[in-house]
């Protein structure tokens, strides 16, 4: 059953048929789930201790018990206390939104990464869900008799299991984040630019790649189709060669958990030269998903020096009149395009619009520049060239990536 609780105090409130909508698509992406219900739960305001009042709180457990529910997906954050209620009042197994995005995300990731970013980030979603499991964890074991006082909760020991596994993890990470690297420096010497696709989940990202490059990504009309990123070569317009970045659909609402645990995979995102936002313009709620991936963009620390063009997608789902209309809107920017990735229509304005953001070719270079060279530096900072940057005894060391116009204007300053 899949329960989308529309609360009228929060300001953040989402459509709420849109948003069930959503959900559902969410729960369909987790294999093995047979959805038998889905409603919208209109409510004042969320009741601290289990979410829904009385009335619905009872309506509910007949319903679960009448379709024999096993498995309860509520739209929404629930507090763990919340849960552990809920859970008791209706006997089923229940998962929020956070949750249930961590199960889809843990079904799907396959490179070393991926995998130990999930764990990562349901074991710290994990560690605040401990209050909600049965009463043995309230118990005290006694201490050894060395020490005086209370023995350790089983809570208190599980979490410190818990932390241990999250170090252990964050280790883990940290060698497979400098073989990373690794890769990177070594694409750092392929003198072609780094293009990346991004947009809200099932927006068309994967069919668009696999449009350009011939690659077989697994595309489905399902949200979270891609988790792992993927690359390849593939030649623009003109000549252009370029690497095409693939990356994980953003979503509303994601899980603060998976904004960080995701960060490393969406690196190529931070260095990128263009950015393709990628937009499903057929859905009722592109704005609102556009929105989200504008945020989360600004949240991972995305420039707003790298050029960003907005592919608009499934143009195909639209009436004839209704792509006419986008065509205008879309002829007053120079910064959108109106494209089909399913029939390959708009792909060639799109080739030709990324050519001309990236212009000349971008090269890497080290500088030095004294303490006195403020100007210079601030100048370097303004025009979002500087990769890396390193404070030494008698000035900064950093790394630029510009295009030799840029380099000529730096060296008239």
């Amino acid at each position: 059953m899949v329960l989308h609780p529309d609360i009228r105090s929060d300001p953040e409130r989402r459509e709420a048929a849109a948003a069930l909508s959503e959900a559902v698509a969410l729960a369909a992406a987790l294999p093995g789930l047979e959805i038998v219900e889905a409603e919208v739960v209109p409510l004042p305001r969320a009741q601290p201790g289990r979410l829904f009042g009385k009335g619905k709180l009872a309506e509910l457990a007949a319903r679960i018990a009448a379709e024999e529910v096993e498995l309860v997906l509520v739209d929404g954050p629930v507090t763990p206390v919340q849960q552990r209620n809920l859970e008791r009042e209706w006997k089923v197994k229940l998962l929020d939104r956070t949750g249930l995005i961590l199960e889809i995300f843990a079904d799907r990731a396959r490179t070393r990464e991926g995998v130990l970013q999930v764990e990562l980030a349901a074991l710290s979603y994990q560690r605040t869900r401990l209050v909600r499991a049965w009463t043995h964890l309230e118990r005290q074991r006694g201490g050894l008799g060395f020490v005086g006082g209370p023995g350790e909760t089983q809570i208190e020991a599980d979490r410190r299991a818990i932390d241990t596994q999250i170090v252990r993890l964050r280790r883990q990470l940290e060698k497979v984040t400098k073989t990373r690297a690794l890769h990177r420096a070594a694409r750092a010497r392929v003198p072609w630019p780094l293009v990346a696709l991004v947009g809200y989940t099932n927006a068309g990202k994967s069919t668009l790649f696999n449009r350009l490059t011939g690659a077989e990504v697994l595309a489905k009309d399902m949200l979270f189709a891609t988790l792992d990123p993927t690359m390849r070569a593939v030649t623009l317009p003109g000549n252009t060669r370029a690497i095409l970045s693939d990356t994980v659909g953003f979503i509303s609402d994601l899980p603060p958990q998976l904004v960080a645990a995701f960060r490393a995979t969406l690196e190529e995102v931070l260095e990128a030269d263009v950015i393709l936002h990628v937009r499903d313009i057929a859905h009722p709620e592109t704005e609102a998903q556009a929105e989200d991936v504008a945020t989360i963009l600004a949240q991972l620390g995305v420039g707003e020096h790298t050029p960003l063009i907005e592919v608009w997608n499934k143009a195909d789902l639209l009436e004839s009149e209704a792509r006419a209309v986008l065509a205008a809107r879309a002829a007053r920017r120079d910064d959108v395009v109106v494209a089909s990735a399913l029939e390959g229509t708009g792909l060639e304005a799109m080739g030709a619009r990324v050519a001309a953001a990236l212009g000349e070719e971008r090269i890497r270079q080290d500088l030095h520049l004294p303490f006195a060279e403020g100007r210079r530096r601030a100048w370097l900072h303004e025009a979002g060239v500087i990769e890396a940057e390193v404070e030494e005894r008698d000035g900064h060391r950093l790394t630029v990536r510009w295009t030799p116009k840029q380099a000529r204007a730096f060296r008239d300053i």
